[in-house]
């Protein structure tokens, strides 16, 4: 879920990259590599999104690793609130390793018709929105109809993480979306899981069994 940036627009731009990549030109999967292996077929988003019903707070669960991620180290969330004028203000938050809470503001919108599933996210200021390189891509392709768990990634497969309404998931449930994931040509032994506050009492420790999955967490007292 969600990449921090500095001040400055150099950094700005360079991280308008999270759910929010830009694929490259030939950067999406093809049918078949130059020499002819057979790849996984392209990826597809969900068929429709209801946005107002996907506002609100997520819980990143679970990530691919990548660069602009890499200063959090724990409780790293995004904020989506739909604005009159049917963009979307994103705000993601995550713990530094001096304990200092890190955030990154940027706006989205939808591709497509008003159900779509599609978005481009920029954390560039506004005034640079009309260069098409600072959006990037922000596909839901796995959402429960409870609108609780979600996979959000890209079509170059490079990116992908699992948000959630809750700090911790259930396990079947977890592993039912990494089966799904799977099957649609994700490497899921790539996802690293995200540490998430606690109550005091709560498990401390990732675990992959049992009837909860709960991320590695520093327990707190609240």
């Amino acid at each position: 879920m969600f990449p921090r940036t500095a001040a400055t627009i150099a950094c700005l731009l360079a991280t308008a990259a999270l759910l929010w990549h830009v694929p490259t030109a030939g950067a999406a999967t093809s049918p078949a590599t130059a020499q002819g292996q057979i790849t996984a077929r392209p990826v597809d988003a969900i068929a429709t999104l209801d946005l107002s019903r996907y506002m609100g707070q997520w819980y990143e669960i679970a990530k691919y690793p990548n660069w602009f991620q890499k200063q959090c180290v724990a409780e790293t969330v995004a904020q989506y609130t739909l604005l009159a004028s049917g963009r979307v203000r994103v705000t993601n938050r995550c713990r530094l390793a001096n304990g200092e809470m890190d955030e990154a503001i940027g706006t989205a919108r939808q591709v497509g018709p008003a159900n779509s599933p599609k978005l481009q996210v920029r954390f560039a200021p506004a005034w640079l929105s009309f260069i098409p390189a600072v959006w990037g891509d922000y596909w839901v392709l796995d959402l429960d109809p409870a609108y609780r768990l979600v996979a959000v990634g890209e079509p170059s497969r490079k990116y992908l993480w699992v948000l959630a309404r809750t700090p911790s998931v259930s396990t079947a449930d977890y592993q039912a979306l990494l089966r799904r994931l799977e099957a649609r040509g994700f490497d899921v032994k790539k996802l690293e899981l995200t540490r998430q506050k606690v109550v005091m009492g709560s498990p401390s420790r990732a675990t992959t069994s049992g009837a909860t999955l709960v991320v590695p967490v520093a327990a707190c007292a609240c």
